[in-house]
């Protein structure tokens, strides 16, 4: 069986992932806090991921500290969709410090919270969300990124999903 391996990014592609994740995430900010406002945990990670762009400082301690804190903010939210969604969000962009990879999984959280809020207009919201993602993902990245996000419309619902495989 073969050896699991993710593929290796440049420093400065990993930041130029990390900052779009941050962005993805903070576009769906507003669906946790507008339910918890006295959360931060997610807003924290966000910080924390341009902090560690703008520094280059990393320590996975304070990485891993609140990235999981996001996560479980998305657990605490987990009877409002959106909310949910848009805590993991942030998770996933922080955890683009260490893991490259999880800069889609920031981007499709934020689509899901996108989906969750709205579910008649999903749609064409999620549509145009995808869109900007891709238009603001670097170019030389975004055929590879935006291609692991899937998403289908069947019938009155949204389908998204993240295609991971060897080496993503």
């Amino acid at each position: 069986m073969a050896k699991f391996s993710y593929k290796k990014y440049s420093r400065e592609d990993q930041r130029l992932m990390a900052t779009w994740a941050a962005e993805c995430a903070e576009r769906a900010l507003p669906l946790f806090e507008e339910a918890y406002q006295e959360d931060d945990r997610p807003r924290k990670a966000i910080e924390a991921c341009r902090r560690w762009v703008q520094t280059g400082i990393f320590r996975m301690k304070d990485i891993r500290e609140v990235a999981l804190a996001a996560h479980a903010a998305a657990r605490d939210a987990k009877e409002n969709e959106a909310a949910c969604f848009a805590a993991r969000a942030a998770g996933h962009a922080v955890a683009t410090a260490h893991v490259p990879q999880h800069a889609a999984g920031s981007a499709y959280y934020a689509l899901k919270a996108i989906a969750a809020k709205n579910p008649t207009n999903a749609e064409v919201q999620v549509a145009n969300e995808y869109d900007w993602q891709s238009q603001h993902l670097p170019e030389h990245l975004r055929q590879e990124i935006m291609s692991r996000i899937i998403v289908l419309s069947k019938g009155n619902k949204m389908i998204i999903k993240l295609q991971k495989g060897n080496s993503f």
